[in-house]
């Protein structure tokens, strides 16, 4: 913790006389915590302020200045990015998956923890994949939070809700890859730890082996790529 960090906000009543620790405390002016843990201790116990509408925080482990509205603490001065989170993956993935079914994608998470409840995240991921199906190569991909899927399409029938899908057509050459990206905003209304994951989704007719970050007929030679695939979670202030 930093020489202004605290642990608490007295309340000070009448006629007590104050330690030089004490006005220090108040001379920092915006009370200082080490992260929201020290923060949300802070306020309500004996001999501390009650935590009401207006109060002031300063988080040090964000660097975030942020007020309490009355019901949650917010950010000051929104539309600012608080924190960034990204999971590169550069190691290959692959499952057997029926027609029409999903799977996470194994190691392609990010977990952020919100500081405010106010915040919206930035959600961005970028697949590369293919099927084992002839010769093209497909990518059907959705981001979950948790266990919601986020930033899909409406419901239809029997059709499965994606984010995104890329086809590569056929031609001479079997066993393409396919790159697929997703961008969009969520807004949990949460300060817990949430995950992020991209889940792969069969959308050829019969069983399929997906793969990511590789083709199907992973072959040991030049010509063969090797990409790698990405998520990247973003809190921006209310």
């Amino acid at each position: 913790m930093g020489a202004n960090a605290q642990t608490s906000v007295p309340a000070f009543t009448s006629g007590q006389v104050l330690t030089a620790a004490q006005m220090t405390q108040v001379n920092t002016g915006i009370p200082v915590f080490a992260s929201s843990t020290e923060r949300d201790a802070a306020f309500g116990g004996t001999g501390e302020k009650t935590l009401a509408e207006g109060q002031m925080a300063y988080l040090e482990d964000t660097n975030a200045t942020q007020y309490y509205d009355g019901s949650s603490w917010a950010a000051v001065a929104g539309g600012k990015i608080l924190q960034v989170v990204s999971t590169t993956k550069t190691d290959t993935f692959s499952s057997s998956v029926a027609s029409g079914g999903t799977v996470d994608v194994t190691g392609l998470t990010a977990t952020i923890t919100p500081t405010a409840a106010t915040s919206t995240i930035l959600v961005t991921a970028n697949v590369n994949g293919a099927t084992d199906n002839g010769n093209f190569g497909m990518i059907s991909f959705f981001v979950q939070r948790d266990t919601t899927p986020i930033l899909v399409g409406d419901a239809d029938g029997s059709r499965t809700q994606v984010g995104t899908a890329q086809w590569q057509a056929p031609d001479q050459n079997a066993n393409q890859i396919a790159a697929a990206s997703l961008f969009g905003e969520d807004s949990p209304a949460s300060t817990s730890s949430i995950t992020y994951k991209v889940t792969i989704h069969n959308a050829v007719g019969s069983t399929q082996t997906l793969v990511v970050n590789r083709k199907a007929d992973d072959a040991d030679g030049s010509y063969t790529p090797r990409p790698a695939s990405s998520i990247t979670v973003m809190e921006v202030s209310a």
